[in-house]
């Protein structure tokens, strides 16, 4: 069966499931076996093992085996992959269609997004300031990771006839493995067909037009022209404002992707590093001007991760459950942030300018390094160091009853935690983030354009490419319009169903990741302005 057919029948099944199974199917992505009762509390109720996600193991242990079979690259090459990233080894005549700091700036403009602003909220109003710990750790160990698939990437890349590249996990898992793994390759790639429209593109316009729709409701309220929704049928409704706003979404993503990987990665090169500076100074204002609560809240993350409060009326028996529930929203929130493991960036690194497999892979060990911990962290310390993490659910939960402020999570505890932390300053804190969802979200929807693009290609060749890039502006208008809450459990899924053929491919290629890492850091490494003398 070709590759076409096999991806359609792939498609079908996955539809059929949605349709018979609902969204439930797919919430258990992230919980199993511990949806099992016959599992869950394996050995016994007090410390049920069996109800820890094979989602965690497998992406903390395949990063942790990595780590240790690569000798601590995360650690060892890190100043290298910063100098290969500030272009002092960039070869103009190398195959490929980005140098290496625009490959970078493409994943991170994927990765960089609601994650940092939304995620991290949402980590802590479920799992408490211990969350970010775990956070920490992912990012870790998912440095590793994000080593691995990227090396792998480039190195079984294909250079088209035109010139430009195609790679990523499908093509390591193919080429690397070889013909009978193609099922895997098709399976990943069509998860990344899915999640592109999904958490790359529709959940990133939903925010960006929720978030603008609520600023222009404190401006003319919500029964004006704009704003008044109408019911289009049940349980549906929309409002002039939230057309607008797709409209325009769509029409700035699609003139930046429909322009290809080169005009991606001038737009993002670009927008990148100033919407994270952006975001990064005003963290940094609000975190000086609360000097003195940074070290008990870095006091506070570490202790909740390990000893989170049980809930107020719970039982101790429950202690093993709380903790996990800490551990699993930091480690979820932490993969939908940096996405090391999944395999994602992995694409976009595939297409650096380089004869060196390794040395791009060195390039996007900065990724996890920037994205979690420097801008998560950064997110995560505001929100607890203007109190604003009161405003949680596991704050009312499991340590004070009687606290009667709004509950608000995702971007809005974020807003709430802004507002507050540069009121000394101003009182339009909140509108930081408003922009900040805007930029990180857009840049998130041209990244993950990409992503889809090449699993499109992998899938049903170039004629798939177009139509591809027209649904994903379409999707773009859909997600601005539409409730999607259902999306975001089916988003996770599919991040989940990409992770496991990529994790696979890692562990059964390290041998060879080993062998590429030795061979690399044996030769010499000369800058290419001295090369040229």
């Amino acid at each position: 069966m070709s590759k076409s057919l096999t991806a359609i029948v792939a498609f079908i099944i996955i539809f059929l499931i949605v349709i018979i199974g609902g969204v439930s199917v797919f919430d258990t992505v992230w919980s199993f076996p511990g949806n099992f009762d016959i599992i869950k509390n394996f050995p016994s109720s007090e410390i049920p093992i069996g109800s820890i996600p094979l989602m965690i193991i497998a992406l903390l242990g395949t990063g942790i085996f990595i780590t240790f079979k690569l000798g601590l690259p995360q650690v060892k090459r890190f100043w290298h992959g910063v100098k290969v990233t500030a272009g002092i080894y960039d070869d103009p005549n190398d195959e490929g269609d980005l140098n290496h700091f625009r490959a970078l700036s493409t994943a991170l403009s994927a990765t960089v997004g609601i994650g940092n602003i939304a995620g991290v909220a949402t980590a802590i109003y479920y799992g408490g300031p211990g969350a970010i710990f775990w956070m920490w750790v992912t990012a870790f160990f998912g440095t590793a990771l994000k080593f691995a698939e990227s090396t792998l990437a480039v190195k079984y890349r294909d250079i088209l006839p035109d010139g430009s590249t195609a790679g990523g996990p499908m093509y390591t898992i193919e080429k690397g493995l070889g013909k009978n793994w193609r099922w895997l390759a098709i399976a990943f790639a069509s998860f990344a067909v899915i999640c592109s429209f999904a958490t790359g593109n529709a959940i990133q316009a939903f925010t960006v037009s929720d978030q603008i729709y609520s600023e222009v409701t404190q401006l003319i309220g919500t029964t004006s022209l704009l704003t008044l929704k109408h019911q289009i049928f049940e349980g549906f409704f929309v409002s002039i404002q939230q057309a607008i706003n797709g409209v325009v979404l769509a029409a700035l993503v699609g003139l930046v992707i429909i322009g290809g990987i080169k005009r991606i990665g001038k737009v993002t090169g670009f927008l990148s590093p100033i919407m994270a500076a952006f975001y990064v100074i005003a963290s940094l204002m609000i975190l000086l001007a609360n000097l003195p609560e940074i070290l008990p809240s870095l006091s506070l993350i570490v202790e909740m991760a390990f000893n989170p409060p049980a809930e107020i009326a719970g039982a101790v028996g429950g202690s093993f459950l709380v903790v996990m529930n800490t551990v699993l929203w930091g480690i979820k929130r932490g993969l939908y942030s940096n996405e090391a493991g999944q395999g994602s960036a992995a694409i976009a690194h595939s297409t650096a300018k380089t004869k060196f497999a390794v040395r791009e892979g060195s390039v996007a060990m900065l990724g996890p390094f920037i994205d979690t911990i420097i801008i998560c962290t950064l997110t995560g310390l505001v929100i607890i160091t203007t109190g604003a993490w009161h405003h949680t659910e596991f704050y009312v939960t499991r340590i004070d009853s009687t606290y009667t402020g709004e509950l608000l999570n995702a971007s809005l505890l974020t807003s709430l935690a802004f507002k507050t932390g540069l009121s000394w300053l101003f009182g339009y804190g909140d509108k930081i983030i408003t922009i900040g969802v805007l930029l990180f979200a857009i840049s998130t929807m041209i990244g993950w354009s990409f992503y889809g693009d090449r699993a499109s290609h992998y899938l049903f060749g170039d004629k798939a490419i177009l139509p591809y890039k027209w649904f994903f502006v379409l999707f773009v208008f859909i997600g601005a319009i539409a409730e999607l809450e259902a999306i975001w459990a089916f988003g996770d899924a599919a991040l989940g169903f990409m992770t496991f053929p990529n994790l696979i491919s890692i562990i059964l290629l390290s041998g060879v990741l080993k062998k590429e890492l030795t061979k690399y850091f044996n030769i010499k490494h000369i800058p290419y302005k001295d090369r040229e003398k």
